[in-house]
């Protein structure tokens, strides 16, 4: 597969990249920059060679994971150049060729497509609080399990109509409405990289010798990050 062609099949990287003179502005004002070994303007210019193995290297790394998509890139090239948007596009290439279970962090979009993908195909919100267990997030701390076997009445003195029908917040979605919302998942491709990302997750899951008994009984699939990796 040719990987610069197959990027370039995506808007996001024909509108994200120009000619990159180095400048480093990009990498200046990247949050990201600050606090990981992650350099926007590096990985331009590493895209930009069209090299085969340089681009699936990235594709297998943490490093396109780092972006946390805020876009302060956009604003400042004076080229023009989106490294978020490039970054968007290797993303979903990495996702599509299965080369993010390589990596720690990419390994992780099978647990955000599991909570906040089927979120929204289960209940029509990116997070539903019946989702957020407490013994799996225990950095919400103890306010959030409080909240949490508290619940329905927490929700009613705030005057949100929860899990009920009708207007006003975390009300339940009907199920015309969830239809929809399948429907358009279905047709921009998002259910196939979903099902991608889910089966590529599995293979790797298996090669780290975990049994289909064992998988179906973690909730979040730590076998994801507790195989013999190196790179952890």
């Amino acid at each position: 597969m040719d990987f610069f062609e197959k990027l370039n099949e995506d808007v996001r990287f024909r509108e994200g990249l120009n000619a990159c003179m180095n400048c480093g502005i990009c990498t200046a004002i990247c949050p990201a920059a600050e606090f990981y070994d992650y350099d926007p303007r590096v990985l331009v210019t590493t895209v930009e060679t069209k090299d085969n193995d340089e681009i699936g290297s990235l594709l297998k790394s943490d490093t396109i994971w780092y972006c946390g998509q805020c876009m302060s890139c956009k604003t400042r090239c004076p080229r023009g150049n989106v490294p978020g948007m490039i970054v968007g596009a290797l993303r979903k290439l990495s996702q599509e060729t299965g080369y993010f279970v390589e990596s720690r962090l990419g390994r992780q979009q099978y647990v955000i497509m599991k909570t906040i993908g089927k979120n929204i195909l289960e209940h029509g919100y990116c997070v539903y609080p019946t989702k957020v267990d407490p013994d799996m997030h225990p950095e919400q701390g103890p306010v959030w399990e409080w909240m949490t076997e508290n619940s329905h009445e927490i929700y009613e003195r705030l005057g949100f109509n929860y899990a009920k029908e009708g207007p006003g917040g975390l009300r339940k979605i009907s199920e015309e409405v969830l239809g929809e919302l399948k429907s358009i998942f279905d047709e921009t491709g998002g259910t196939d990289l979903m099902n991608a990302i889910e089966s590529f997750s599995m293979k790797r899951a298996f090669e780290n010798g975990y049994e289909q008994e064992r998988l179906e009984e973690d909730k979040y699939f730590d076998a994801l990050y507790h195989g013999n990796d190196t790179d952890e």
